[in-house]
């Protein structure tokens, strides 16, 4: 029954909070960039949700919230969902993507 909540992306754009929202059938998920360069285009999708549309997240910059639509959860249930994030370097123009994970229960 224990279920740990968290929200995991590799180094470099920090995922610092999320709430998995079954009422309103949104996932939030906060970004932090830490990359070293402005993030632009930043999409973010979650498994079974709508995506939000793209962000810029300045480098050392406040976090940004992203909420993910339409997704499917249930009050009480476990989610254990992939989160994905595509972005690109403003410097050079190359877009990235990092894969990451979201597990909890939704509320």
């Amino acid at each position: 029954r224990f279920l740990p909540a968290k929200c995991q992306l590799p180094a470099g754009i920090a995922c610092t909070d999320f709430r998995l929202n079954a009422g309103a059938a949104t996932v939030q998920v906060v970004l932090r960039n830490g990359l070293g360069f402005d993030a632009t285009g930043v999409i973010v999708a979650v498994t079974g949700c709508t995506s939000p549309a793209s962000q810029s997240i300045a480098n050392g910059a406040n976090p940004v919230t992203f909420t993910a639509t339409s997704c499917a959860l249930t009050s009480g249930s476990k989610f254990n969902g992939d989160l994905n994030v595509t972005y690109t370097n403003a410097d050079s123009g190359l877009v990235h993507r990092v894969q990451g994970s979201i597990t909890g229960r939704a509320e």
